[in-house]
């Protein structure tokens, strides 16, 4: 596991977890949503690069 693959995890999971926070204090749906879309976004570009695919 290279150093960047190991950050970019970790800021998904970050942002996991604020999307669960922000669920339960009734955020704005909007916001939500877009905050999930960074949160899966870091999370496959971390798992992509972890070179476990050659």
């Amino acid at each position: 596991m290279t150093g960047l693959s190991s950050i970019l995890i970790v800021v998904g999971l970050f942002l996991l977890g604020g999307v669960y926070s922000f669920a339960k204090q009734k955020m704005p749906r909007s916001l939500i949503v877009l905050l999930s879309i960074g949160a899966a976004m870091c999370l496959v570009a971390g798992v992509m690069r972890l070179e476990v695919w050659a």
